[in-house]
């Protein structure tokens, strides 16, 4: 929904002019992936899209892509009905099966990641460099609820982005652009009304078991007291401007204490004593980095990164104070050895197995890239 607009504006139909603003910046780019389930979501994400390529004399292709989960009976047929529609539409369509071993706990968040390292093969496979879903506002609401109910910091708060990149390592340097993230999903529904274009209902979407359901239907009780799903979004957009600060600081600090590029798999070496005199939420922040850069096992958990820090306090107060010039620490976390010695910090990848190091393999690259934003 646009700034201006108003509450009684949520359930209208997005209109053609609205649709183009919402993709703007995105004609450039040859081929854009667009991840549809059949959702009501998804399914007004490709008819906008469609529309929008209509008006443009030189258009993206546009491959559309199903994953079939294989979690349920229906879903074979729902890929089918999106196949259908997208032919409807002029669009190229592919179903992405998941074919491997369902855990038995955490399945939402492996599907989530399954679904975000199929598309990012897709993508490849096409020559794409974009991957679009249809995340919505509702959707930014129940991130930032659930985040908080954990106890997220500061990034987790800022909710989804906008456009960021795939968080899988199939999709390093892809980018997710989330184009209806201003958007409530009751005018996603309107809109398919308005066109008299079906749906699909996936009922795993209220499924108790589901952490992400049970906030769902929390929302209505929630809003009743005053926290609806768009205070919850301004939130998420006042602490991103917040995160935002954070990060600029962070890359000037990095410029100076361990300049990138960073060697692959490290070490990343720091002046203990500049680490010492930094505000701890930019230490945390650049430790996380470090480690995220040459760890293997990805993003370093917020809550062990803040152990790790806390641990390494006091050896690090002795060595900056001369209580204790030979003070050392060395820890292990997500893949990285974090060592105090001799007045410096390292970073560096953890020893590995040969076959998990080729595996782990990684492109030098500066540790803050990101993929290009459109304009």
């Amino acid at each position: 929904m646009s700034k201006n607009a108003s509450v009684a504006d949520d359930v209208s139909p997005i209109a053609e002019a609205e649709a183009s603003w919402l993709f703007r910046g995105l004609a450039q780019y040859p081929t854009l992936i667009v991840a549809v389930s059949g959702g009501p979501d998804s399914t007004a994400l490709l008819l906008l899209l469609a529309r929008w390529r209509s008006g443009l004399e030189q258009p993206p292709r546009l491959l559309a892509a199903t994953i079939d989960h294989g979690l349920r009976e229906e879903a074979k047929a729902e890929a089918e009905d999106v196949a259908r529609f997208a032919r409807q539409l002029g669009i190229e369509h592919r179903t992405l099966p998941w074919t491997q071993r369902k855990p038995k706990t955490g399945l939402m968040k492996a599907a989530r990641l399954a679904r975000y390292r199929l598309l990012s093969e897709a993508a490849r496979e096409a020559g794409a460099a974009h991957v679009l879903t249809a995340h919505t506002r509702d959707d930014q609401a129940e991130t930032v609820l659930i985040r908080m109910a954990r106890g997220s910091g500061v990034s987790g708060l800022a909710g989804m982005a906008a456009f960021t990149s795939i968080p899988v390592k199939e999709g390093r340097g892809l980018a997710l652009v989330r184009p209806l993230l201003d958007i409530p999903k009751s005018r996603l529904i309107a809109t398919l009304k308005a066109a008299k274009i079906p749906y699909a209902d996936d009922p795993s979407n209220r499924d108790p078991r589901f952490t992400r359901s049970r906030f769902r239907e929390l929302m209505p009780a929630l809003a009743r007291e005053g926290l609806t799903a768009a205070r919850l979004v301004a939130l998420a957009s006042r602490v991103q401007r917040v995160e935002d600060a954070l990060n600029e600081v962070l890359n000037i600090t990095q410029e100076k204490i361990a300049p990138a590029p960073w060697p692959v798999g490290g070490p990343v070496i720091m002046d203990a004593r500049a680490i010492f005199d930094l505000p701890h939420e930019i230490v945390l922040r650049l430790l996380g980095r470090a480690i995220t850069w040459a760890g293997s096992e990805g993003p370093v958990e917020l809550g062990k990164l803040e152990a790790l820090y806390a641990a390494m306090s006091e050896p690090l107060s002795a060595a900056m104070l001369h209580m204790d010039e030979f003070a050392k620490f060395r820890r292990t976390l997500a893949g990285a050895v974090v060592t105090l010695e001799g007045g410096r910090i390292a970073v560096e990848q953890a020893p590995m197995r040969a076959a998990a190091r080729r595996q782990h393999g990684r492109l030098t690259k500066r540790p803050d890239d990101r993929p290009k934003r459109p304009k």
